[in-house]
């Protein structure tokens, strides 16, 4: 499979604090991919086919262990779809995939009269736990052909411009955290994921953790603020990039893909560029948010550590802690293995994903040789 190269990290910097790579886009043109798989880097290879469904900001890392696994085992397939992190959750809720890929863990309050953590214990007949295996920085994306040095912006003026209330790139409130910068008066074109999105419902966690006097809606998968819906990680991304003037939030990689400007995030301690150092911070200063193999972490949207960019989210893939078919469980176990396996993240970490800590890693590890 042809991976299309993005911003490189520095393996160095990334390496001292952490060592679990991930996150991604979606490969252009494919939303199905699936390979003759094993157990790669693992002690045992899968014997039963998989079906997996979700996010797409995971979709090149999780091809890509599709691929590293087939090369080793032959007695399987896996079939990843990346439709979104919402639909991965729909799926497997109602059993049409083995496990699911989403960018937000599964939710413990009750969303349209249901909670997603009954439903999901329901369908496995035993609990599912949330497993943290890629992760990425969420890019402010934007397309201003006139202006080649890159703008700051503050989550408050990020929170105006994607309710609305700030139109023009040339707006005083722009205007003063950008000193120095010709800013055109040019509209604002705002995109967003039209469908329910993992990658949404981060960035408005920031939103309304960073900037809670402007963004006042709940966080959640379907966007509640103003601008032009595409669908997926591929509509927003090349929207934007059609439209001068255009602004989005999208994986880092799909940025680089497309040859976005990317704008720098002042937190509060000054303007940082997204770069794998930069975003490391933040996921390294994640905590653990749910109890023994569930693995669900809280980020902290509202830090103001110097030279951390603020704005990431992580992939979990959702599996059932004891499938009915134990086959299937050991083979969801295998491939699993194999992702998080230490060969195939340092890979993963070429392609520009930023990896979770150490410590995270060994906890996945854990966890995933749990699973019966």
């Amino acid at each position: 499979m042809k991976i299309t190269s993005i911003a490189r990290i520095s393996s160095v910097a990334l390496a001292s604090a952490l060592a679990l790579s991930a996150c991604g886009s979606e490969t252009s043109g494919s939303d199905n991919s699936s390979s003759k798989s094993g157990g790669g880097s693992s002690s045992e290879c899968g014997t039963k086919a998989l079906k997996a469904e979700g996010s797409t900001a995971q979709d090149n890392a999780i091809q890509e262990a599709i691929n590293s696994y087939g090369e080793n085992c032959s007695d399987a397939t896996v079939t990843y779809n990346g439709t979104g992190s919402g639909n991965g959750i729909k799926q497997f809720i109602a059993k049409q995939v083995d496990f699911a890929g989403s960018d937000s863990a599964l939710k413990t309050k009750p969303k349209d009269g249901k909670i997603e953590v009954d439903e999901a214990k329901k369908a496995c007949a035993s609990d599912a736990w949330n497993i943290p295996m890629v992760t990425g920085p969420i890019a402010v994306s934007y397309n201003l052909k006139d202006v080649k040095d890159p703008i700051t912006l503050t989550p408050a003026v990020l929170a105006d411009i994607f309710n609305g209330k700030i139109t023009k790139w040339n707006d005083p409130a722009i205007a003063k955290i950008n000193s120095g910068v010709k800013l055109p008066a040019k509209d604002i074109k705002v995109f967003f994921r039209s469908d329910e999105s993992g990658t949404t419902e981060n960035f408005t966690k920031y939103l309304n953790g960073a900037a809670k006097d402007k963004w006042t809606a709940e966080p959640a998968k379907k966007w509640t603020g103003k601008g032009e819906g595409k669908a997926k990680t591929a509509g927003v991304a090349s929207a934007v990039k059609s439209t001068d003037g255009g602004i989005t939030y999208a994986e880092w990689s799909a940025a680089q893909d497309n040859g976005l400007q990317v704008a720098k995030i002042d937190n509060g301690a000054g303007a940082v560029e997204l770069a794998g150092e930069s975003a490391g911070k933040a996921v390294e200063a994640a905590k653990i948010d749910g109890k023994g193999n569930d693995l669900r972490l809280k980020l902290d949207y509202t830090t103001k550590e110097k030279g951390t960019y603020p704005i990431v989210l992580v992939t979990y893939e959702i599996v059932c802690s004891k499938y009915s078919d134990a086959e299937k469980g050991k083979s969801v176990k295998a491939f699993l293995n194999h992702f998080a396996s230490e060969d195939v993240q340092k890979g993963l970490e070429e392609q520009g994903y930023a990896p979770l800590p150490t410590s995270v890693q060994e906890k996945v590890k854990t966890a995933v040789n749990a699973i019966k």
